[in-house]
C-alpha cells in the first residue's frame, strides 16, 4: 500500500502528476493532503516530516522497511513502473517517445509555469502573451499534435492513459484558466483530459478548497485580470 502527500490540489500542479496516474491506472493509495503554509519554501519545516526535500508530491511504500519515500514526480512515476507495466506504453517507439515528452515537460516549459501557474478554480484573461510565453504554447501545440498523430490517439501515445498524459493533465487545467491559443486538437485533448472521471474528482476537491495562499494567487494574476472564480467561499 503506498502513502501519496500532495498539497492543495487548486495549486500543485507538480501533485497532481502522480495523483492522476494513480487513480486512472487504479494503483491503490492513501492520500494525505497538506496545504501549502504561506509563500515559497514557507512549508518545508513541516513537509521535511515525511519527504526528504521538504517539497511534494512524495510517495511513501510501507512495504519496504519501515517506509520507502520516494519523492520528485518523474521518480515516482518512474517507482511505479517497476511494479506497474501499465505506467508506459507498451510499444517500444510509443514509450520512448512518451518519456522524452515527459521528461521534456519536467525540466521546460518555464514560461508557461511562470506566467500561468496552475489555480483550478479561477478564470484568467491574459493581458498579453510574452514572446517566451508564445514559444512555449507553440512548441506544446506541435508536442500534442505529434503524440496523437503518430501514435493514434485518444490519448499521446496511443489508446491508453499513461505517464505522459499524465504529466501534461495540470496543463489542461492551465489552458482552461487561462484560454490560451491552442490549436483545436490540441484543445479536444485539453478537454479530453478534464472529462476524465479523476481529473473532475481533482477539479471539484479544488473547488470546495477554502484555502487562499497568496503568493500563489499573486502568481495567477500577475499578468492578467480576474474575470470568474469558482471556488467555494
Amino acid at each position: 500500500m503506498f502513502d501519496l502527500y500532495i498539497a492543495n490540489k487548486n495549486y500543485s500542479s507538480w501533485s497532481l502528476r502522480p495523483w492522476v496516474l494513480m487513480q486512472v491506472l487504479e494503483i491503490p493509495f492513501k492520500e494525505h493532503l497538506m496545504p501549502f503554509e504561506g509563500g515559497f519554501g514557507a512549508s518545508h519545516d513541516t513537509f521535511i516530516h515525511f519527504s526528504p526535500s521538504g517539497l511534494v508530491p512524495c510517495l511513501v511504500d510501507k512495504t519496504v522497511d519501515d517506509g520507502l519515500a520516494v519523492w520528485d514526480s518523474l521518480a515516482i512515476i518512474e517507482y511505479l513502473a517497476e511494479q506497474h507495466a501499465n505506467v508506459w506504453p507498451s510499444e517500444k517507439a510509443a514509450r520512448a517517445w512518451a518519456r522524452a515528452a515527459a521528461a521534456e515537460m519536467h525540466s521546460g516549459f518555464g514560461a508557461l509555469r511562470d506566467e500561468c501557474s496552475m489555480n483550478c478554480g479561477v478564470r484568467v484573461a491574459l493581458n498579453s502573451l510574452s514572446a517566451k510565453l508564445k514559444a512555449d504554447v507553440t512548441r506544446l501545440d506541435a508536442l500534442w499534435q505529434q503524440g496523437l498523430e503518430r501514435f493514434g490517439g485518444p490519448f499521446l501515445a496511443g489508446a491508453h492513459f499513461t505517464a505522459v498524459d499524465a504529466f501534461y493533465a495540470p496543463v489542461a487545467f492551465r489552458v482552461q484558466t487561462f484560454g490560451l491559443p491552442v490549436s483545436e486538437q490540441a484543445q479536444a485533448y485539453a478537454e479530453r483530459l478534464l472529462a476524465l472521471p479523476a481529473m473532475q474528482g481533482w477539479y471539484q476537491a479544488a473547488l470546495e478548497e477554502t484555502w487562499r495562499e497568496p503568493m500563489h494567487e499573486a502568481e495567477t494574476l500577475k499578468n492578467g485580470t480576474l474575470s470568474a472564480d469558482y471556488r467555494h467561499a
